[in-house]
């Protein structure tokens, strides 16, 4: 069985591989590039720029805070906070945002390389109140990189998502599904061998993986599926099942 060292070791390498080119991506654009619409209702593209550095730095947070054994704090204002800092950032100049970007991520990065075998199983709490341990939070950030690098609408797609990241993504985001009822039979990655049972009800989907996440993600509609009595997937992502439980 791999080490959560070993685990570890590989998934930063898996971020920091993500982080180069959504920086490169980010880094690409003017100022004029960065105030056009994003993919993503109501933001523009330095917005999702602006969101992902910030969500490098609470990842910070909460590795810092495994490091210490103590659990970050949840403030009431740390979503409000967190908005209002996207507000800030989205006007920044093109290369002071692209710069921030640069070093959040590169902080985060750094202390993953660093974190302990004894910081990596620490529990931390997610600003929406579920826990995982520090190790969790690597998973966490490549899927907001993979996710908003599709956001940036500057010609990546789910077609360029790393196989590795959409396997596991998929195989998370059934899990909760079934955990909650979801009205798929089975769902079938037809690039990826992977079949996953769903729910007794339900029609059942077999299509690339990509498209499959990209479709529970809310970043494809079900026209690339084929079909139109497919059911509408709940807000994504959701907390890990069965989980480590909630704070608040």
């Amino acid at each position: 069985m791999q080490s959560v060292d070993g685990m570890a070791d590989g998934m930063v390498d898996d971020v920091v591989r993500s982080a180069a080119r959504f920086t490169a991506a980010a880094a690409s654009l003017t100022d004029n590039g960065l105030r056009a619409p994003s993919g993503l209702a109501r933001w523009t593209r330095a917005h999702v720029v602006a969101h992902v550095a910030g969500s490098a730095d609470a990842y910070v947070r909460l590795l810092r805070s495994a490091r210490t054994d103590h659990r970050a704090p949840r403030r009431p204002a740390d979503a409000a906070a967190l908005a209002h800092a996207v507000e800030m950032g989205a006007a920044l100049p093109a290369a002071e945002l692209a710069g921030r970007l640069n070093d959040s991520l590169e902080r985060f990065a750094h202390e993953a390389r660093t974190m302990s075998t004894e910081a990596w199983d620490g529990m931390v709490t997610a600003l929406a109140g579920w826990r995982h341990p520090a190790w969790y939070t690597l998973r966490r950030c490549l899927r907001e990189l993979e996710t908003h690098h599709l956001d940036l609408d500057v010609g990546y797609r789910t077609a360029d998502w790393p196989a590795e990241y959409v396997t596991w993504a998929l195989t998370e985001t059934l899990a909760a599904l079934k955990a909650q009822g979801f009205p798929l039979a089975r769902v079938e990655a037809t690039d990826l061998g992977c079949a996953w049972n769903v729910d007794g009800d339900g029609p059942a989907v077999a299509a690339p993986g990509h498209v499959l996440l990209g479709w529970f993600s809310g970043r494809e509609s079900t026209e690339v599926l084929a079909s139109d009595d497919l059911p509408i997937p709940p807000t994504w992502p959701q907390p890990p099942v069965p989980g480590w439980g909630r704070d608040y």
